[in-house]
């Protein structure tokens, strides 16, 4: 039996009919996290609570109250007794409600009944705030990621111990051949060991299926045809490794067009051009040809798209690239130290930044692009600076990733769900400046000019000389945030002066911070009053997870930032949350101008709440 003909089909072509013609449907399950390793995420996850759920020591030393530490000097050391003072505590203990500083051992004298310090402390030095890995609310995994290690480890700290995930497809891989011998025992001349089940069985598994080898089967039609006919009732994909080609004894192609039916015969490929692409009761069949390089080449353009049907997640690959360092890195001398960083392509350039280096942020692996790796004896990077990163991502995800810079929204998580999107908080100003220097392709922004009562334009047009497109996003309500029933009966900027109140802030050059400052200034309030003024956090979420703690009584920030902690809400104001681009990303954020405009994303907003969309995906050009 020979094949006269076989076909030379694009091989794009021919996988965009196949898998027309089989129109898979992933089938979800809900499995416990201890099985979720390399599975891919059917929704998006999100923390059901912070880690750390409270303040705990960074270090091993002592607890106080660092405001009776002010006068403490070499001089004049200052005495300090344990239970009335001050308490012993180690790495990872809560800290007591009563002390918000941690003075490390190292800087403790001990004496005989007392203890003495020489340098003040800081308040809150030391000390892990609530939610510093993830708080409450904010999504740790979005849909179709495939998990692994750092989002086991994610997940567990959010208290998400069961997860939907895309069913793993079971593939049957048969080897066909009559000189297929499966042990090095069954060798004699003539024989060839079986390699290409296990190279075949490991591709799939690495792809995110489940793999079923069977063993070799002779080059016999009936044997072949029974071999796949409970192959195919057994398993939701049939991969069969020889027999496809034109010889007498290649017997695939008959016997899948007896039993279904032959969607492609021959491919555009150089080597694997023999391949099959069949159907037999609705599954996958493939033929592939024997040769380790045909075959590698085969299932590589057409059994990992398949699989991806499954559970909608291509496989990805580490490698290295050198691209330029958006800002400095300090080093010890000391050490080889890693640090996890994110990358896109920005302007033909490949840019990367480094993210949170703290030793307690299991997301900041999760959330990482790559590695950049600093050798022992290099005291740190200098921003603008070439470094080697070794990616976890393949290049085509890398360039697809949106680099965002700018002010902190929970709406960021919502779009990173929709959207290839790296989001870093560094607040609005931080956003415009690094734009300016062309290490992202957007800046969210909310800069409130207070003499035009304006938002966002006359920043623009200050800092940019280029045309600038600004996308209009939302309009947001920005308000205090305090504990359920406002206990402290918190109304007015006023309150937060009274001793009996400490606040928290955001981090410079945040648009809610300028927004406090306006406020201050306008009611002829000095900052210096206010008790919490310098402790600043980076994004809403923060604000709002420690305002939950007993620690601290109110913050400034968004209304969805209060409703998903459960905590009460005062408006202040109502505010423009934009994002800043340059007139020549345009054509590259269509993707993302789509996101925002989309029903879905619009539905995610209202269900937060606190924002309203009329002008949601409007572009104003400013020259």
């Amino acid at each position: 039996m020979r094949n006269v003909y076989i076909e030379n089909k694009d091989y794009k072509e021919a996988l965009r009919e196949y898998l027309n013609k089989l129109n898979i449907k992933p089938i979800i399950e809900n499995i416990t996290l201890r099985e979720a390793l390399g599975r891919t995420s059917s929704e998006a996850i999100f923390a059901k609570l912070s880690s750390p759920q409270s303040h705990l020591a960074a270090m091993d030393g002592i607890a106080i109250k660092a405001s009776i530490t002010e006068k403490a000097t070499e001089l004049n050391p200052l005495k300090l007794y344990e239970g009335k003072d001050f308490k012993y505590i180690n790495t990872g203990n809560v800290i007591p409600d009563e002390y918000d500083s941690v003075i490390m051992i190292e800087d403790v004298l001990d004496r005989d009944d007392h203890i003495e310090i020489i340098v003040p402390s800081k308040p809150w030095q030391h000390i892990r705030p609530i939610g510093e890995d993830i708080v409450k609310g904010e999504m740790v995994i979005p849909s179709e990621f495939k998990i692994n290690s750092f989002a086991l480890g994610s997940l567990a700290a959010s208290g998400n111990f069961n997860v939907n995930v895309y069913k793993k497809p079971l593939v049957s891989v048969i080897v066909t051949g009559s000189e297929i011998v499966s042990s090095f025992e069954e060798m004699t001349e003539g024989k060839i060991i079986d390699s290409n089940s296990y190279m075949l069985s490991g591709l799939v598994e690495e792809c995110g299926g489940s793999a079923k080898a069977l063993p070799p089967v002779e080059d016999d039609y009936n044997l072949i045809k029974n071999t796949l006919l409970k192959a195919v009732n057994e398993s939701d994909i049939v991969l069969i490794n020889a027999g496809s080609s034109a010889g007498t004894h290649d017997y695939t192609v008959h016997i899948i067009r007896e039993l279904g039916e032959v969607v492609v015969h021959g491919v555009a490929l150089k080597p694997g051009k023999p391949t099959i692409l069949g159907i037999i009761k609705g599954k996958p069949v493939i033929g592939i040809p024997g040769y380790p390089v045909s075959s590698y080449v085969a299932f590589k353009e057409f059994l990992i798209p398949i699989l991806g049907a499954y559970y909608n997640k291509k496989e990805v690959s580490e490698y290295k690239l050198k691209g330029t360092l958006t800002r400095k890195i300090a080093s010890s001398f000391k050490h080889r130290e890693l640090v996890r960083a994110n990358a896109g392509i920005v302007d033909g350039k490949l840019i990367v930044s480094p993210i949170s280096r703290g030793a307690g942020i299991t997301t900041s692996l999760l959330k990482a692009d790559g590695i950049i790796e600093i050798p022992r004896k290099v005291e740190g990077l200098n921003e603008g600076e070439e470094v080697s990163v070794s990616l976890f991502k393949s290049k085509e995800d890398i360039e697809k990733n949106i680099i965002s810079i700018g002010s902190h929204d929970i709406l960021m998580d919502v779009l990173r769900d929709h959207l290839s999107l790296t989001s870093s908080h560094v607040g609005s100003m931080g956003g415009i400046m690094a734009l300016k220097r062309g290490e992202c392709h957007l800046a969210p922004i909310h800069l409130l000019d207070s003499e035009k009562g304006e938002y966002n334009i006359s920043y623009v047009k200050k800092y940019f000389k280029e045309p600038m497109i600004l996308i209009k996003g939302v309009n947001r309500i920005q308000g205090f945030i305090v504990k359920k029933g406002n206990p402290k009966n918190i109304k007015t900027i006023d309150d937060l002066t009274r001793e009996d109140i400490t606040y928290v802030n955001r981090q410079r050059g945040a648009g809610t911070r300028l927004l406090l400052d306006y406020l201050l200034k306008k009611n002829d309030i000095n900052k210096e009053d206010i008790i919490g003024y310098d402790r600043e956090m980076l994004t809403h979420m923060s604000v709002a997870a420690e305002v939950k703690s007993p620690k601290v009584d109110v913050g400034l920030g968004v209304y969805s930032a209060a409703k998903e902690m459960d905590l009460d809400f005062i408006e202040v104001a109502n505010e423009e949350y934009d994002f800043l681009i340059k007139k020549s990303s345009l054509e590259f954020l269509t993707e993302f101008i789509n996101a925002l405009k989309s029903e879905e994303f619009k539905k995610s907003l209202e269900e937060l709440g606190g924002y309203s969309f009329d002008n949601l995906g409007k572009l104003i050009e400013i020259n």
